[in-house]
């Protein structure tokens, strides 16, 4: 899976420690994400996707 949450923050000039306020995990959580190298709970990436406004789909890309 990967992710377009770095780009997403560019776009609203969020840091990652902004955004893992905002969501209620740790910085280095944000940071495994943007790196594809962590699978994020349903619930976390709902609460990701609201803070960008989008849905899941928009903001995480499933990969065959």
């Amino acid at each position: 899976m990967t992710s377009r949450i770095k780009e997403l923050r560019a776009r609203d000039n969020l840091t990652q420690r902004d955004l893992a306020h905002k969501v209620g995990v740790r910085r280095e959580t944000i940071v495994f994400l943007e790196k594809g190298k962590y699978n994020p709970s349903l619930k976390l990436a709902h609460d990701i996707a609201r803070v960008f406004g989008l849905k899941i789909e928009e903001v995480f890309i499933f990969d065959d």
